[in-house]
C-alpha cells in the first residue's frame, strides 16, 4: 500500500482494516522496543530486554512479552540452568517485522538529526 490522496472505496477500507490490526498488536508503549530489542540481539534474557527498554517495569515486561507470544510474535525458551534462564526470541512469523524495525530505525536516526538541526 503506498499513501495516497485518491479515495479507493473498499479496497481502502480493507487497507485501513489492516494498518488497525496490526495497530492491535503492536500498539503501545513498549511493544516495538521490546521487539526492536530482541531483533537486535536475536536473543534476549528477561534481564537484558528490562535494561534495553528504558523505564518499563517487570510486571509491564512480563504481560508485553505474554501478548506478543500469543500473538506468535516471540518464542519463549525455557533453559535447563541453575538458576533456570528464560529466553525470547522471535518467531519466523516475528521476524518479518524486521524490515519495519530497520526502517524505523532508519527514520529514528534521521529525524533526531533533523530536530538537532534547529
Amino acid at each position: 500500500m503506498k499513501c495516497q490522496t485518491k479515495d479507493f472505496g473498499q479496497e481502502h477500507k480493507k487497507e485501513m482494516r489492516a494498518v488497525q490490526d496490526s495497530m492491535d498488536v503492536l500498539s503501545g508503549k513498549w511493544k516495538i522496543s521490546i521487539i526492536s530489542s530482541i531483533c537486535f540481539y536475536n536473543k534476549r534474557r528477561f534481564s537484558d530486554i528490562l535494561n534495553d527498554v528504558a523505564g518499563i517495569s517487570n510486571r509491564m515486561l512480563s504481560k508485553e512479552l505474554k501478548e506478543l507470544e500469543i500473538n506468535k510474535l516471540i518464542k519463549r525458551t525455557v533453559l535447563d540452568t541453575q538458576p533456570v534462564t528464560v529466553q525470547y526470541q522471535l518467531t519466523e512469523h516475528g521476524l518479518t517485522l524486521k524490515t519495519i524495525i530497520d526502517n524505523l530505525t532508519e527514520w529514528g536516526i534521521a529525524h533526531r538529526k533533523k530536530i538537532i538541526e534547529k
